[in-house]
């Protein structure tokens, strides 16, 4: 791999406008190279390969050793020192490339110090946390009658004291400095309150009533174990900011190495030995405060966190990869073999019994095709979503980063193409289990028993989605779980890009929830022993609950619009909430036309659902993805593109208008001679699904280049302490 794209590869993606341009730098090398060709055609660049060795073997020394061309000064400007070459006997080309190397060299350098001064103030508040929690230990310690093992635990650290306090000569007996430590301790706690980490729907309702109060700080063992796991995790995620950091300063220097060499041998001159002078004695590379940071915080975690064990320690501080394993791959491969040959099996039995078009056909479209049909809307999202993970690693979108998920436990897009196959093959196998059930006249093998096959695979999958043991990829599951939740408390949960994320991809799943709505009526009511269907159909309360089903996840990012608006006095998220409202009015008008007909209910059907398919085709394209803006060098699409085919957002606009008109064939009341109602219905809603799924990248897209724009790489980590001279000064 060439250097510049390894140089790419290795960036830190919210930060890659801060490093050194290094592609526009060898642009400006190819110019130099063309007016040096141009101005001495007969020049050794031009000289055949093995004539070209032989002059700079015997004239290397001679021609190139002092001609450096260059001088490199030094100028303080408040307080910020900057470097700016000057050139002698330059070409315009070679100036051009002096000031671009200079420009940028001095960008990396001050975004290298912002950084360490922002390292520098959390190492102090690390710092005080970390004097807080060993204070808190101690009194928890004492509490339990446990002083003994406390003073064994932090004998290392009282005796580092002993030394460091004293001076030549002097000694401090060691019940002296217990008695400091413990009076130091006591300080130390009464200016300290415990943070509230996670916020509930307990604690929020309590906060909107106002009938919070400021906790005491309690000294019992769930409170120090919370407060160890928080200010570990604090740690870790300290550590691996200042690896970034150092990476950065370690990347930008090998680039500016790099490309002095080609300089010099383009231009044919010693420029680089003074130049990377320069560069050495700079901040970006002389100090070595990052270092010195990393060194603390590995003794820390080690010493306070994991009872001195190194191994243990060192552990924890490297960075989780998840890595791709060929078991993966052939597993993906085998159960997707097996649900293509499942599909192929099932189409040669419908076609050799000719069941298309019998009674038991008919009958068997609206009872079990609905109860199927839910899997298939869950591997097809599935699908959709292992797609966007895998054009999200290929234009380094950080989607690990901004949903917030564990390092090295998130899935790729091959385990992600897995769970889907793995589910449609048993999906697949349950549809072969039962297709004969009085579908055929010769047979006729109906069994109730067989009937519940669609109930035991949905209790199946939830079992595997709620299993508490770690196997099946817990991490995610719970994390999905979690999320879940909070959208269901959305006016009780600060909402996050992850809530909100999920509540969207619910909007697309309208008829999977109504398919578990009929789950519950069909079973629940015993239509399944007779495989009838009329009785859920003509249930007042199934169609009630068809209706409050489809608005249910558009009233939840209705309720979290409201909530985002209350919190942030953002009158952007008011306008997406009314995009909400509107959608809601708009599929119950549809609804009730599809259940009453008649041509009022289809008038203020098409009404709603047009304006509300303008504001919300609107709303995706120039909000969402940020595209349609003005006066931009792409047309009609944003500054930023991370895909280089602009005919690629151009097609997904004109899809997403497409998809989003899908609603028509519901008051247009279209019927196909070749195709179950049941079957169109599950057509439009995989349409639906597509249509998410384009949404999602250019979504998380937009979301990465805003962060990208504000070099946000780190997620805020909650802290266990609370100092109050803090909370004084904040007030």
């Amino acid at each position: 791999m060439r250097f510049g794209k390894e140089f790419v590869s290795q960036m830190i993606p919210e930060w890659q406008e801060a490093y050194i341009d290094y592609a526009y730098l060898k642009t400006i090398l190819q110019d130099i190279q063309a007016s040096r060709n141009i101005s001495d055609p007969n020049s050794q660049n031009n000289k055949p390969s093995f004539a070209r060795n032989l002059t700079r073997r015997y004239n290397r020394d001679a021609s190139v050793s002092d001609n450096h061309g260059i001088v490199v000064n030094t100028v303080t400007r408040e307080l910020e020192t900057t470097y700016e070459t000057v050139f002698l006997k330059a070409g315009d080309s070679e100036v051009a490339f002096f000031r671009t190397l200079d420009r940028e060299f001095n960008k990396v350098n001050s975004f290298y110090r912002l950084k360490v001064d922002r390292a520098r103030n959390e190492a102090l508040s690390l710092s005080k946390q970390l004097d807080a929690l060993i204070a808190f230990r101690l009194k928890v310690m004492e509490m339990n009658h446990s002083l003994s093992d406390s003073v064994s635990v932090d004998i290392n650290t009282l005796a580092s004291k002993i030394g460091s306090s004293s001076k030549p000569g002097e000694h401090m007996a060691l019940g002296d400095l217990i008695r400091n430590e413990e009076t130091g301790n006591k300080n130390i706690l009464e200016r300290i309150r415990m943070n509230k980490t996670r916020e509930t729907p307990l604690s929020a309702i309590k906060t909107i009533l106002k009938v919070q109060k400021q906790e005491e700080l309690k000294f019992t063992k769930d409170n120090l174990k919370k407060a160890e796991d928080l200010l570990q995790i604090a740690f870790i995620e300290f550590y691996q900011k200042l690896r970034y950091v150092k990476n950065y300063s370690f990347l930008n220097t090998l680039a500016i190495s790099k490309i002095m060499k080609k300089y010099d041998k383009t231009a044919a001159r010693n420029a680089s030995k003074l130049y990377m002078e320069m560069v050495d004695s700079s901040y970006l590379t002389s100090s070595d405060e990052v270092h010195k940071l990393m060194l603390r915080v590995e003794s820390s975690l080690i010493e306070h966190f994991c009872n001195s064990n190194r191994s243990q320690g060192m552990n924890l501080l490297r960075p989780k990869v998840n890595k791709e394993r060929h078991g993966i791959t052939f597993s993906t491969g085998f159960f997707f073999g097996c649900a293509i040959s499942l599909i192929v099996a099932l189409a040669l039995i419908i076609h050799a019994r000719n069941i298309l078009g019998t009674p038991g056909q008919r009958t068997y479209m609206e009872t079990m095709f609905p109860l199927y049909r839910f899997f298939g809307f869950v591997v097809l999202h599935m699908i959709m979503y292992a797609a966007n993970i895998y054009f999200w690693r290929r234009y380094r979108v950080n989607y690990s980063f901004i949903f917030g998920f564990k390092q090295g436990t998130e899935l790729g897009y091959r385990h992600v193409l897995l769970l889907s196959f793995g589910l449609g093959t048993l999906s697949l196998c349950a549809v072969l289990l039962n297709l004969d059930m009085e579908m055929d006249s010769q047979t006729k093998d109906y069994r109730t028993f067989t009937e519940l096959i669609p109930l035991f695979l949905l209790a199946l999958v939830m079992a595997i989605t709620l299993c508490p043991f770690n196997i099946l990829n817990r991490s995610s599951r719970f994390f999905f779980l979690a999320v879940l939740f909070r959208c269901i408390a959305a006016p009780f949960c600060t909402v996050n890009l992850p809530d909100f994320f999920l509540a969207d991809q619910l909007t697309s799943q309208v008829q999977a929830f109504r398919s578990l709505e009929f789950y519950i009526c069909y079973y629940g009511f015993g239509d399944f022993r007779q495989r009838r269907v009329n009785t859920c159909r003509s249930n007042d309360v199934f169609t009630t609950f068809y209706f409050i089903v489809a608005v249910i996840p558009y009233w939840l990012r209705f309720l979290q619009c409201i909530r985002r608006l209350i919190e942030d006095k953002d009158p952007g998220h008011g306008y997406n909430a009314i995009k909400y409202l509107l959608t809601i009015v708009a599929a119950c008008l549809r609804t009730a036309f599809t259940l009453n007909r008649g041509v009022t209910w289809n008038i203020t059907a098409w009404v709603f659902s047009g304006v509300a398919t303008l504001y919300a085709t609107y709303w995706d394209i120039v909000v969402d993805w940020g595209l349609l803006q003005r006066g931009c060098k792409n047309t009609f699409l944003r500054e930023k593109l991370l895909v280089p085919h602009k005919t690629v957002y151009y097609a997904a606009m004109v899809l997403n208008v497409l998809l989003r008109l899908v609603w028509l064939q519901t008051v247009l009341d279209l019927k196909f001679s070749f195709l179950h109602r049941e079957t169109l219905v599950a057509l439009l809603a995989c349409l639906e699904i597509i249509r998410r799924g384009i949404w999602n990248f250019f979504r998380l897209e937009n979301e990465h280049l805003n962060n990208v724009g504000k070099f946000r790489a780190f997620k805020s980590v909650p802290l266990p302490f609370n100092y109050q001279e803090d909370v004084d000064q904040d007030n």
